[in-house]
């Protein structure tokens, strides 16, 4: 199991998203969608046996018998750290509202969102209902009761699924992206119930959250929606994968949490102040990218050319190391 530790350690290290294990075959990883060979010992019959007898759950051991395929997750402690921030475990725990993940495609919004979940199955005792397209992450039941649904699969559409869902008793909902106005409205319809549902959305910021979803909503339906939305977000977190100075990645997080003055601003319909609401949130929890950024530097983890090349104002952030700070934010809200 030494050795494959070691494998999974470089493929963390070097940003790889898949690793490849065949007997006799070199291991390769697959890093920005290239596969690549590196120098570790050829897998043999022997290893092999011992690192599926070792790694594969209990019971499914039946199943890999019967039907010699076999989905599962497998964590190993040390190895696979996200690097993320204790504010996420508090929302994770949040007890109704909406959640949302945004970034870009790519920037691990799923691997946060399983985060999240795995978070809830550790320490609560839950009933968490999936909803996904396709499934990515396998969960295996811990504290909580997690059942998990592929769209066209297990349930027919996003649109059925979300129809039957509150029918069936959950705590939490997950739903793995916001796409349609459909999905937003079950999402809020489920948190005026008292539920969390956690989800992605595709967005740069997480400002934008906000008027994204908007946009999903007919104009004449919009005025409600905000409203109802301002009454039900319970936070946004959107992420940047930036590259650590010891060869790995770890995300940049942005955090807006819906606070007094978030919701006021949404209800308002002054979503232009939302950046400013960020900015000026530390102490509720919230930050910019150029904050988590210039944290992350000042933390010895990513390099300043690194985070000037991920900001999203480069030259407050490039003051910010001068030791210039600018307060604007708190000019722009009053």
């Amino acid at each position: 199991m030494e050795l494959l530790q070691r494998i999974l350690q470089t493929a963390i290290d070097g940003g790889a998203s898949d690793i490849h294990l065949k007997i006799g075959a070199p291991v390769v990883f697959r890093i920005n969608r290239q596969l690549v060979a590196i120098e570790a010992p050829a897998p043999a019959p022997e290893w092999m046996n011992k690192v599926v007898d070792t790694i594969v759950p209990r019971h499914l051991k039946k199943r890999l018998e019967e039907d010699h395929e076999i989905d599962f997750s497998y964590f190993l402690p040390g190895v696979a750290e996200l690097g993320l921030l204790d504010i996420l475990k508090r929302i994770a725990e949040s007890p109704r509202g909406i959640v949302l993940l945004s970034g870009p495609t790519g920037c691990g919004k799923s691997t946060t969102l399983a985060a999240l979940v795995e978070h809830i199955n550790a320490n609560f005792k839950k009933h968490i209902i999936a909803l996904e397209d396709p499934i990515e992450f396998v969960f295996e039941d811990n504290q909580s009761v997690i059942e998990q649904r592929e769209i066209g699969l297990d349930t027919l559409s996003f649109e059925y699924g979300l129809k039957h869902i509150l029918r069936q008793d959950p705590d939490i909902i997950m739903i793995g992206e916001m796409r349609d106005a459909i999905s937003f409205s079950a999402a809020m319809s489920a948190a005026d119930t008292g539920h969390l549902v956690l989800s992605t959305l595709h967005t740069t910021n997480s400002a934008q959250a906000v008027g994204r979803t908007l946009d999903f909503f007919k104009p004449d339906e919009r005025d409600q929606v905000r409203r109802q939305m301002a009454a039900t977000l319970q936070a946004v977190v959107c992420q940047r994968m930036v590259n650590t100075l010891n060869g790995g990645i770890m995300p940049a997080l942005e955090i807006m949490i819906n606070t007094a003055t978030v919701r006021k601003l949404i209800e308002e319909n002054r979503l232009e102040k939302l950046p400013a609401a960020i900015e000026t949130g530390i102490e509720d929890g919230m930050q910019n990218f150029n904050q988590a950024l210039y944290n992350l530097v000042k933390e010895r983890k990513i390099t300043e050319k690194e985070a000037l090349a991920k900001a999203t104002n480069p030259q407050a952030l490039e003051m910010n190391f001068k030791g210039i700070f600018l307060d604007e934010a708190r000019r722009i809200l009053t």
